[in-house]
């Protein structure tokens, strides 16, 4: 795939994802004093686990309604809760959806963490004091400290020309951001790209171009050994993986797996993948091989899916109709990889 780069001019902003304090304690810190379900997250090296499903056809319990649309769960590990992101309809000439950032706390406390955050889909930072989330409002990736709330911007575009409408992303162990470009929330925006929708990664203050022929990439993921990137093409109905080089850029492209309008998914740590179709309302799951193992059903319109829980094997997904979105949670074998 071709990777041509381009200085986004945010080294700075990047190295916000390494340099963050672990220091900051207090209440109302979702990170609170432990590290993201990434870098010291459930996952033993060298573990053998268990088939990750009870069943091979499973559904999930909605624990929480009423939610406008939602997407990007992601599990903030020391503080024992998960934070998502629920969109509204578009607003003013440019038709841009507002977004919020809400918090689940279990067993059963939802409320707002973050108003106006313009986010999609969203990832904690290797210390577990910030959250990187895929912003749509602003066409960026962009960096969230939880003590304050402060936003910075990461990357807000590709040569000169800026992103469509971010999606979702996935941060590997050493900072690099894998993020996902579709055009679901460019809204009456200039289409700077000429029509691509592009997956990219951000190292270094630097935008590589990984790949631009997909139609609407969209779930993002890192194998837990963090040697192969998954991307789910929505408008192709296909899931495709890469080779990651040690320095984080992109090999060979294969097929993984079909599905209908694959959406967001997360991995487990035996590298078990779940992705989620926002077609047939499912969760498909697969082996690192591509083996089919099962479903987990979900209602309607599934978006996406996130581990947490104290165990890491409660997997939260969101699902739902406009309106009328929900959280679901079911509980499996395997707990979660990194996200």
């Amino acid at each position: 795939m071709p990777r041509r780069s381009a200085r986004a001019g945010l080294a700075g902003a990047l190295a916000l994802l390494t340099a963050l304090t672990i220091t900051t304690t207090f209440t109302d810190d979702p990170a609170g004093a432990g590290a993201r379900t990434g870098t010291t997250g459930p996952c033993t090296p060298g573990a053998s686990y268990p088939s990750p499903l009870p069943a091979t056809t499973m559904a999930a319990t909605r624990i929480g309604g009423a939610f406008s649309f939602l997407e990007g769960p992601v599990w903030v590990a020391g503080a024992g809760q998960l934070l998502f992101s629920d969109m509204r309809g578009g607003t003013g000439p440019e038709n841009v959806q507002p977004s919020t950032i809400r918090r689940f706390t279990p067993p059963n406390t939802f409320d707002v963490f973050l108003e106006n955050s313009g986010s999609n889909g969203l990832a904690v930072t290797g210390d577990g004091t910030g959250i990187l989330a895929a912003t749509h409002d602003q066409r960026s990736v962009s960096s969230y400290q939880l003590s304050d709330r402060s936003r910075s911007t990461l990357a807000s575009g590709f040569q000169g020309r800026r992103f469509n409408s971010p999606n979702d992303l996935t941060i590997r162990s050493d900072g690099t951001v894998y993020v996902t470009d579709p055009n679901f929330q460019r809204g009456n925006r200039p289409d700077e790209l000429s029509g691509m929708t592009g997956v990219f990664r951000v190292s270094n203050g630097e935008v590589f171009l990984v790949d631009g022929t997909l139609a609407q990439p969209n779930g993002v993921v890192l194998s837990p050994d963090e040697t192969t990137l998954y991307v789910g093409a929505n408008a192709g109905n296909t899931i495709v993986r890469y080779d990651l080089l040690p320095d984080g850029s992109t090999g060979r492209r294969s097929t993984f797996a079909s599905i209908a309008g694959p959406d967001g998914a997360t991995v487990d740590c035996a590298g078990n993948l779940y992705w989620a179709s926002h077609t047939d309302g499912r969760i498909h799951v697969f082996a690192p091989t591509g083996e089919k193992l099962g479903t987990i059903s979900a209602g309607r319109n599934t978006t996406n899916a996130a581990f947490g829980g104290a165990d890491g094997r409660t997997l939260f997904i969101t699902s739902g109709t406009w309106g009328n979105f929900g959280l679901y949670q079911v509980q499996l074998n395997v707990p979660g990889a990194p996200y």
